[in-house]
């Protein structure tokens, strides 16, 4: 009973560490995209909104980015990993790789697409053609395959978000989509993250 014991406190350990560790990682690479998309789209063309959880169908969404401006809304991922990574843009799950050891995580073109989808949804007044998915790579990970289309580093988030110059927002219709979207999202709380946590292991079996 007692080795037992010590193997389930041993795994709740590693479970719990490797969570914290992950979530750390994340908020680095979440915080240099804020940082920079703060810094560089600070004009009332533009508006950040930040960990965005939205409700869709089997329960919830989280969006690490969304920045509505007067050029476009651009849904953004962000994704902080060292290591060679291995991607194919239509495989569901993509491969890092850190001194011969493989790890799996989700293609995060597919992921960011749902959050378009919910996006779409909730904003269903504008063109889906105008509603855009990026996905940021912010650590120093290097790509040994092609890098899939849609994927962005951290230097080239800027130039990508102002090549769009065309207006197709009206102030008042950025501030439409602005309130709509602060109006739907839940509340930042602990309890969020466990349903939205609860939610991805319903359908995918752990957390990305």
């Amino acid at each position: 009973m007692t080795s037992l014991l010590v193997i389930f406190v041993s795994f709740l350990v590693g479970f719990f560490v490797g969570r914290w560790r992950q979530r750390l990682s994340e908020n680095q690479g979440e915080a240099a995209v804020r940082r920079l998309l703060a810094t560089q789209f600070s004009s009332t063309a533009y508006h950040l909104l930040n960990n965005v959880t939205l409700p869709v169908k089997d329960g919830t969404t989280q969006i690490d980015h969304i920045l509505v401006t007067r050029f476009g809304i651009f849904v953004i991922e962000t994704k902080h990993y060292t290591g060679w990574l291995f991607a194919n843009p239509s495989s569901p799950n993509w491969t890092q790789v850190i001194y011969k050891k493989h790890f799996k995580f989700q293609n995060p073109l597919h992921q960011n697409r749902k959050h378009v989808q919910a996006v779409e949804k909730l904003l269903d007044f504008i063109s889906p053609e105008h509603i855009h998915s990026v996905v940021v790579f912010t650590g120093d990970a290097t790509f040994k395959t092609p890098r899939p289309e849609g994927v962005r580093t951290l230097s080239e988030l800027a130039n990508h978000i102002k090549s769009h110059q065309t207006e197709v927002l009206s102030e008042n219709r950025l501030q439409f989509c602005v309130g709509r979207l602060e109006f739907c999202r839940k509340a930042l709380t602990q309890q969020t993250d466990v349903e939205h946590v609860a939610h991805l292991r319903r359908k995918f079996g752990d957390a990305p």
